[in-house]
């Protein structure tokens, strides 16, 4: 496998490995002084940088590679998810001012001063699984695909490389290293992104030539309202499942709050939360588009740009349009994509095992054991990331994808539940927590149990539309995963708010400030001096234009 990268690429890729180190070490002689300096950046970080830190942990290579793959393959519906933007605005308008306001670390400590400590083991246990599973395995699958694929190494090389490179600055700077080099990596993906959509549209013959060459061929791929009865991208689900998955991870996932958590006052976090929201618009026209354009190249030109696999859209845009030197560039900032989304779950992964389990179970630690354990912990992630992946590996990529989307859909609901009623509702209580968390994670079992067994008959139905299995089972299997997160989070609401009706309200006293109806004075005073007119400006354009572009891809 010869390497797709040039002398002058190689130079260009040095330096830019060379300034990444350099903010590293830089980061590193500021010293960590105690768990909230690793942990959260000493809660002292700008708005600029919590916001390229939140799009960049967003953007993994898996990114990259599943979202041009999915634009190659099937056009626009997958952007529903991008346009997830104006969720990143509802976690700096309507939760980060109690996440703040608690003084909580993780999202599973917010749980314990919001219900109770069971509330808080079950999400600190479940995110930790839940990590490893998806975000640490999927993240190094696809970026080692990436990283052979453009340095012309084997598989495991790049996977491993990489893998330990983002371990050693994760290790030794926390949160800190990972959030200044983020800001970096953001900027260089970004601008690699951009050229390659201008070069790609201008190979097409521009705009209207990509969308008349596309639709002549595929007249659904410029239109992201697929019926209801679509087997993959019904836009019931999308909309109304989607947005239930979009509130559960950009709004009480510990990967991405954490950002904003590293901000010293809400004002702050919410400028960020804008800001990053803004960035999220991006992968529409930088990895989505990207992936259009390889569909309508490989129309044209099918000795030059044909494809045997969707996924490889990305890198073979980069191997045929990019000069010598852009390159080098942009294969940095593919492996920023992947670095970025490694380096937030390592620091995710520690704070929630240091915080949330180890302190828990061993609350006399000084902070400088604290530290050394972080440390541990994230060295102990990077370990278990390595020894998945030749399981990962047996999973292939296009399924990889679907796969992400799948468990994700089936773990959000009763999370997304559990947090939205206990900040809206202040009767919701500790045992309608801990009943709808549990109750959630039995249907998450049954439904990946019963997707499993019916695996062959499904795929039976869709290659040949002919139905070999029927039942109750078979047919909780068969629902589209997008519907299944909307029958999920119903219920789960429900169950909740069965359960708090019926049993003893919650000591409002314990938990002032943690909900509507327990807000003080004080604290609606400080909340409405914590935004001003260009906030509310900047983020009611934001929803204009996630509007307008729901409404221009409509086939």
């Amino acid at each position: 496998m010869g390497t797709v990268l040039e002398s002058w690429d190689w130079v260009v890729l040095g330096i830019y490995f060379v300034a990444l180190i350099a903010v590293a070490v830089w980061v590193v002689l500021q010293k960590n002084k105690n768990t909230e300096d690793y942990f959260l950046a000493g809660r002292n970080v700008g708005w600029f940088v919590i916001g390229a830190s939140i799009f960049a942990s967003n953007i993994g290579s898996e990114h990259v590679v599943g979202l041009a793959g999915t634009g190659f393959e099937s056009g626009t519906p997958m952007a529903h998810y991008e346009l997830h933007a104006w969720i990143v605005l509802l976690l700096g308008w309507l939760f980060l001012p109690f996440y703040i306001r608690s003084g909580a670390f993780t999202m599973p400590e917010f749980l314990e001063k919001r219900f109770d400590s069971r509330s808080r083991w079950f999400l600190s246990l479940f995110s930790l699984v839940g990590y490893v599973l998806t975000k640490v395995s999927v993240t190094i699958y696809a970026g080692g695909i990436v990283v052979s694929e453009l340095l012309g190494i084997p598989f495991w090389y790049g996977a491993i490389g990489i893998v330990i490179f983002t371990g050693v600055y994760t290790v030794i700077g926390g949160m800190k290293a990972v959030i200044y080099t983020e800001t970096l990596q953001t900027i260089i993906l970004i601008l690699g992104s951009v050229i390659i959509t201008y070069l790609g549209l201008q190979e097409v013959g521009g705009w209207r030539q990509l969308s008349s060459t596309v639709t002549n061929v595929s007249p659904e791929h410029f239109n992201m309202w697929r019926p209801m009865s679509d087997p993959d991208f019904p836009w019931t689900g999308l909309l109304f499942g989607g947005t239930i998955v979009g509130i559960w991870y950009w709004c009480t996932d510990q990967y991405i709050v954490q950002r904003t958590l590293a901000a010293n006052n809400i004002k702050v976090g919410r400028r960020g939360a804008i800001f990053g929201a803004y960035l999220k618009l991006l992968p529409i026209f930088i990895f989505l588009i990207p992936g259009i354009i390889a569909f309508a190249l490989s129309i044209q030109n099918p000795d030059v740009f044909g494809l045997d696999k969707a996924d490889r859209a990305f890198p073979m845009l980069v191997k045929t349009l990019l000069p010598i030197g852009l390159k080098g560039l942009v294969a940095g900032g593919l492996m920023a994509a992947l670095m970025s989304s490694l380096a937030s779950v390592f620091n995710s992964c520690s704070t929630i095992f240091t915080i949330d389990i180890y302190k828990k179970l061993k609350p006399n630690k000084t902070e400088k054991e604290l530290l050394n354990i972080g440390k541990v912990a994230t060295t102990a992630i990077v370990f278990l990331g390595i020894l998945w992946i030749p399981i990962m590996e047996k999973i292939g990529g296009g399924v990889m994808y679907q796969y992400l989307q799948n468990v994700q859909s089936y773990i959000a609901p009763p999370v997304t539940a559990v947090f939205l009623l206990g900040i809206i509702w202040r009767r919701t209580n500790s045992q309608a927590a801990i009943t709808t968390l549990l109750t959630g994670l039995g249907l998450l079992i049954i439904r990946l149990a019963s997707e499993i067994y019916y695996q062959p008959q499904i795929n039976h139905f869709r290659e040949t539309g002919e139905q070999v299995a029927s039942g109750i089972m078979y047919g909780f299997a068969t629902i589209n995963f997008a519907h299944m997160a909307i029958f999920m989070f119903v219920f789960s609401v429900g169950l909740c708010l069965l359960v708090s009706i019926t049993t003893n309200p919650p000591n409002y006293e314990r938990i002032k400030g943690l909900s509507f109806g327990t807000l003080s004075l004080e604290d609606k005073r400080l909340s409405k001096d914590s935004y001003n007119k260009i906030d509310i400006v900047l983020s009611v354009l934001l929803v204009i234009i996630v509007i307008g572009i729901l409404s221009y891809f409509t086939g």
